[in-house]
């Protein structure tokens, strides 16, 4: 069982900005250190089989300048592949387009995922979310992760499953820490706190429906 404090508190998160081509984007980053070798953790986010255990089943080509989709959600291209230290891609949900790069660091107990989210957010979207709005998803990759190397055998949450889980006292803990923890991470990059705290309470609103 993973305990829900420690999963939040141990999870890094920075926020940051990049100018691109096309104006300048949002930087998000998350990171935390799994119990494994980087080898091993190459193969958890890189097999379609261990992916689907622990985020989303996933089809296509995944290798450098081959095309992936996850059932349901974002698709894009794989930019670039360094096995086993990471790989960048495009993140295409809908007409928004966005990219990650992950990066693997072997640690002292571990190996470090790191993943890196660079989005051109609308002003207004980022004004009513902040960035509980991409946030608070990656928070629940890092915790299936954390889950599935927890227990290899366990099942991943059906989509049922699921929404009885973010709906449990153990879920709505789970949403309500990690907006908490990105309300403070945005008002260390310099956000008003009062509105940094109403961004986290919306972005908690709309994943728990509270």
């Amino acid at each position: 069982m993973i305990d829900i404090r420690q999963q939040i508190s141990t999870v890094r998160r920075t926020l940051g900005r990049r100018t691109l081509e096309a104006g300048e984007a949002r930087v998000s980053t998350i990171s935390q250190v799994y119990d494994t070798d980087i080898d091993d953790l190459w193969e958890v986010v890189t097999s379609p089989d261990r992916i689907a255990r622990w985020f989303l089943p996933v089809t296509g080509e995944l290798k450098e300048g081959g095309h992936y989709q996850l059932e349901g959600n974002a698709g894009g291209t794989v930019t670039a592949c360094d096995k086993p230290r990471g790989y960048s891609a495009t993140w295409e949900y809908g007409d928004e387009v966005s990219w990650i790069e992950v990066r693997l660091t072997a640690e002292t107990g571990g190996t470090r995922f790191e993943l890196e989210h660079v989005a051109h957010v609308k002003d207004e979207w980022w004004e009513q979310f902040g960035p509980t709005a991409t946030g608070l998803g990656w928070d629940s990759g890092m915790f299936g992760l954390a889950r599935y190397l927890d227990d290899p055998a366990a099942e991943r949450f059906s989509p049922e499953e699921l929404m009885a889980w973010v709906g449990s006292d153990e879920g709505k803990l789970f949403y309500r820490l990690a907006a908490d923890a990105w309300r403070e991470v945005a008002i260390a990059d310099g956000e008003d706190p009062a509105l940094a705290a109403a961004q986290a309470d919306r972005g908690y609103a709309a994943y728990t429906g509270g």
